[in-house]
């Protein structure tokens, strides 16, 4: 288990959790010390599929969505500058007491104290394992980003923390641009993320229903709200253990290759063999990637057939049809 800067600091004397009162924890995974709080008044807050299953399995209170309030909350600091600040919002509108922020530097810990040293008062900081904790409370949240899904100037709504938040991704484009005229009745959209390629796919003809699957609650509520056709079904799941009770005749998808900053190939051949697994034996799939990454050998393994598209340097593009029998 990873160092605690919370055990560490409350040991010191620099932080002090209430007596009393439900303790929000934003954006916990399998992999934080919870050991400081106690556990019966924990409240995890954790929109990604997997991570709130390993919790609810664990027999955590664990919600997708903040039920406050609380009496204070504990940050563990995502990736994203406006996800960051989104959470820090939410969380201070929700709790009475402090809101505790604890992230490693290169989570941008330093910049974020920083600018809440000029809308909070921050109380003592304490470092430790290549990270910053710390206390805040009154903070001043106004310009700071919402969690709530927002139009950006893209015309798609999106949310911060989400992928390609600005809009529609280079890969996703490329690949809408190689989607038939005509596609098959029954279609998924593996990792749907915000919606972009669903849109895409219904304004195709011959489609009479697709379903959207993705991890992420908080991109899929923005896909709610960027494609409201009524073919559309919308899971909340992670791909790989999503299981249908009909055979899609196609699967559309534009991969995750990244668990959290390291590059990790193996959830793309995940989504592969998932794609494999869910298809009719005459189904195919549309699949694009960063060119360095090696799907080549899925494909094939889990295809008869296996096609690569267009030329683009960045992205390959490719076609598989007729999976293997399972």
């Amino acid at each position: 288990m990873p160092v605690s800067r919370l055990s560490f600091a409350l040991d010191r004397g620099a932080i002090a959790l209430p007596e009393a009162g439900e303790i929000a924890v934003y954006n916990a995974t399998r992999d934080t010390n919870l050991g400081p709080v106690p556990t019966e008044r924990l409240q995890i807050i954790q929109p990604f599929r997997p991570e709130f299953d390993a919790f609810e399995q664990a027999g955590y209170r664990v919600y997708s969505t903040a039920k406050g309030p609380f009496s204070a909350a504990w940050i563990v600091l995502p990736r994203g500058r406006d996800a960051a600040r989104a959470m820090i919002r939410e969380a201070a509108s929700l709790t009475e007491g402090s809101v505790i922020v604890d992230g490693a530097k290169t989570d941008g810990v330093d910049g974020l104290l920083k600018d809440l040293r000029k809308r909070a008062n921050v109380g003592e900081v304490t470092s430790k394992a290549h990270g910053k904790i710390f206390a805040a409370t009154n903070i001043e949240t106004d310009g700071w980003p919402d969690s709530e899904p927002a139009k950006t100037p893209s015309g798609y709504f999106t949310a911060p923390g989400v992928f390609s938040a600005d809009g529609p991704d280079k890969g996703s484009m490329l690949l809408a641009e190689i989607l038939p005229k005509v596609l098959p009745k029954r279609i998924a959209d593996l990792g749907a993320g915000w919606g972009y390629l669903a849109s895409v796919i219904l304004k195709k003809d011959g489609v009479e229903t697709l379903d959207l699957i993705e991890a992420d609650q908080i991109a899929l509520a923005c896909a709610k709200r960027n494609v409201t056709d009524p073919r559309a079904a919308f899971h909340w799941a992670d791909a790989p253990s999503f299981v249908s009770d009909i055979r899609y005749d196609a699967i559309v998808t534009n991969p995750p290759f990244h668990t959290s900053r390291k590059g990790d190939p193996g959830l793309g051949v995940a989504f592969i063999d998932t794609a494999a697994r869910l298809l009719k034996p005459s189904g195919q799939l549309w699949l694009v990637a960063n060119r360095h990454l090696p799907y080549e050998t899925a494909l094939n393994a889990a295809f008869r057939d296996v096609a690569e598209l267009g030329n683009d340097p960045g992205f390959k593009l490719f076609r598989a049809a007729r999976p293997h029998k399972r």
